[in-house]
């Protein structure tokens, strides 16, 4: 492979989050429901010009700092009230992310260590989708990744020259990645540090001094907001957030219980390549005992378990709640990777074997994905959801050659484990990480907006269809924020509008437009002062007017 200077990295690094972060960024519609949340909050921030308050419907949103929403109302600003603006932001700390880690990497080890873990990062699944997408994870996850990292430094330089630096910049990240997602941004950085400490079976690891500085720059910068906060409006956000934490921990909200073991089986298919070819960085020994790098290890085990067992025990389980274990993951692989590449680790066969079953269920399903257009006519008499059949009933262009994608993963990644058995180890994870990097990048930008066309795309027309008209609009039986940021919800409107009692029976003053999935048409037929206006693609849209 063609040889690139180490003083090139960074610059290299800057390019592939350019290729693979930016293009046809806003080609799919915002997804229900965290992606248009976040961008509705922001569009009401620019319309309220409340720039120190989350709103949703222009009611206060209570589960959110306003950090994130900062930065997306920020690139509405540059760019529009559009999709490309709501996951701009993530894609700029993408960028962050590649050369944070590189630059880490390079401190505890050598460039070469820098750029494997940024490849690693770049060149798996889900962390590398989660930069194309408009959820606060990736800013989230960067700021407590970073107040993890400067703890560390601040341990490993006890008694020495830089600590007070440290330890200031860890505070100031922590406070960051508070200001984003609330409290347990603190939270998983302070469990970490006591896994890490236990580690070192509760020896003493700092001076008091450093402490005070942690503690009080965390709070300096956590009470930039959440103090005033409290001074304009008491502790009702600080209770509100307490009591959604209880409810996503202790009951399975919106539908998203799920089993203990369910991030198990996110992390190893989701990360793959990084979840196989981190297995060994776990148990190994390491070979530089003392070292900054092999304390680090231990950090990010600590951080690791944290976050696996805090959201396996959460009865409320969604696939993003894991992603700060993507850090580890990709830690971990880098390492294994780079002492397998100086001769330090042996390689086992059944890593290779593991991963080779894995890419192929991957691409399989990648390949499959796209011909499902093809025979679904073949398939609808198997499908016993009258709403998925409906979906199946949208036309998007589809090229003929998307499914090809799945197949060139699946050769790639093959030939990447093929050069490991060989015992090419850097050839085979730059392959493995390409692989997976390229295959993200074309299903984003040829599958995944065809995929929105059948979930969602009849709704997007319909709620932009209605934007700027002086009607109420929503959806009925479930929950949606379409009609908000899609109808450009505009404040003013009555209160009794967000009522769905009076919608459906109150003298409204407006036309009432409403989405329903085609599931509950029986009960859409008992309400017969609305009209079917038509029905698309699983939906079912409804009009009542109102009594001249």
């Amino acid at each position: 492979m063609t040889y690139i200077p180490p003083l090139r990295y960074p610059a290299l690094l800057i390019l592939l989050g350019l290729v693979c972060f930016f293009p046809m960024l806003g080609s799919a519609p915002l997804f229900d429901w965290d992606e248009i949340n976040f961008a509705e909050s922001a569009r009401e921030m620019l319309i309220t010009k409340d720039y120190f308050r989350v709103y949703i419907d222009f009611v206060p949103f209570t589960e959110k700092p306003p950090l994130f929403f900062w930065l997306q109302a920020l690139s509405m600003q540059l760019w529009g009230v559009n999709e490309f603006a709501a996951r701009f932001p993530n894609a700029v700390f993408g960028i962050l992310v590649l050369l944070s880690l590189y630059y880490t990497g390079k401190r505890l080890m050598d460039e070469r260590f820098g750029l494997i873990w940024a490849l690693a990062y770049l060149g798996s699944i889900l962390p590398h989708l989660y930069f194309r997408s408009g959820i606060i994870d990736p800013v989230f996850n960067f700021f407590m990744f970073l107040g993890v990292g400067f703890l560390a430094r601040t341990v490993y330089l006890h008694k020495m020259r830089g600590r007070f630096t440290a330890a200031a910049l860890a505070g100031l990240f922590t406070g960051l990645a508070v200001l984003t997602k609330g409290p347990v941004g603190f939270l998983l950085v302070f469990l970490s540090f006591l896994g890490y400490w236990a580690y070192r079976r509760f020896n003493r690891l700092s001076g008091w001094k450093e402490v005070v500085l942690y503690a009080v720059s965390t709070l300096l910068v956590t009470m930039a907001w959440y103090g005033v906060e409290t001074y304009k409006h008491g502790f009702t956000f600080l209770e509100q957030f307490v009591i959604r934490q209880v409810e996503i921990f202790s009951t399975s909200d919106a539908g998203h219980g799920k089993p203990f073991y369910y991030h198990f089986v996110v992390l190893l298919i989701g990360c793959f390549p990084i979840s196989v070819l981190s297995l060994k960085g776990f148990f190994a020994k390491s070979p530089f005992p003392g070292s900054e790098i092999a304390l680090f290890r231990h950090w990010m085990i600590s951080l690791f378990i944290v976050v696996l067992t805090v959201f396996s025990i959460s009865t409320t389980k969604i696939v993003h709640y894991s992603s700060m274990a993507y850090y580890p993951l990709s830690f971990l692989a880098a390492y294994h990777v780079y002492n397998l590449s100086k001769g330090r680790w042996l390689w086992h066969k059944a890593f290779a074997w593991l991963g080779i079953g894995l890419g192929l269920v991957l691409g399989i399903l990648l390949t499959a994905l796209p011909l499902v257009p093809m025979f679904k006519q073949q398939l609808i008499p198997y499908i016993k959801d009258a709403f998925a059949v409906g979906n199946l009933q949208a036309n998007p262009e589809w090229g003929g050659w998307e499914w090809s994608i799945g197949l060139m993963f699946i050769g790639l990644s093959c030939l990447g484990w093929y050069y490991f058995s060989k015992g090419a180890y850097l050839k085979g994870s730059y392959w493995l990480f390409g692989a997976v990097a390229a295959t993200m990048v074309l299903y984003t930008s040829a599958v995944v907006p065809k995929i929105s066309e059948y979930t969602q795309g009849a709704n997007v027309r319909f709620f932009k269809s209605l934007a700027g008209k002086e009607v109420y609009c929503g959806s009925l039986w479930y929950k949606s924020y379409a009609p908000y940021f899609y109808g450009l919800r505009q404040p003013g409107l009555r209160q009794e509008s967000r009522q769905e009692a009076w919608l459906l029976y109150g003298e409204i003053d407006r036309p009432v437009y409403l989405s329903v999935k085609i599931n509950d048409r029986k009960r859409m037929e008992e309400l017969h002062q609305f009209v079917l206006l038509r029905e698309e693609n699983g939906f079912l849209y409804y009009l009542r007017e109102p009594i001249r």
